[in-house]
């Protein structure tokens, strides 16, 4: 089976692993990261719009992915809800000993509350483990798009980039 965003709508590992705004390990290690997961070339340039640190580049070509600057990202996550493709998650891996946070755009309803026990999902939509809600930020600067942060095990912060629509009556 072929894999890779073009086949599948998710971004393979090879693909990830050549994506210039995935962070090293280290840094993602040393604390809240932005982690840009643009694996196709396309026209978009919001999240180095965002990005009042300058550390997401573009470049000249307006169709180049997008890289962080490592040393620059301070995780704030501006570029979270700014991002049209959802494709920018913070990744913090220095959360504790045991978990690690991700946040997330989450544009579903009904939203979770902080506090809430969910269940995390890969990029693919499978349920990964169980996680706990942060917070759930939606400021009219982001437009619609609420970004939720998660604690979950740290062996899995790098599957996780969701969560299991909820169903509240």
């Amino acid at each position: 089976m072929r894999e890779g965003v073009a086949y599948t709508g998710v971004p393979s590992k090879e693909e990830l692993r050549q994506a210039p705004g995935v962070p090293s390990q280290e840094r993602m290690r040393q604390g809240r990261v932005a982690v840009i997961e643009c694996v196709q070339e396309i026209p978009c340039n919001p999240c180095e719009s965002a990005c009042r640190f300058q550390a997401i580049h573009i470049g000249e070509q307006i169709t180049d992915l997008p890289r962080i600057d490592e040393e620059k990202c301070t995780g704030c996550g501006a570029c979270v809800a700014a991002c049209p493709g959802l494709a920018i998650t913070v990744v913090d891996k220095s959360y504790s000993e045991t978990e690690g946070t991700i946040d997330f755009p989450f544009e579903y309803l009904p939203l979770p509350q902080k506090g809430d026990q969910v269940e995390a999902v890969s990029r693919g939509g499978e349920v990964v483990c169980p996680a706990r809600v942060l917070s759930v930020k939606k400021p009219k600067s982001y437009q619609g798009t609420a970004v939720v942060s998660i604690a979950v095990p740290l062996e899995f912060v790098d599957e996780v980039r969701s969560i299991k629509r909820l169903c509240r009556s």
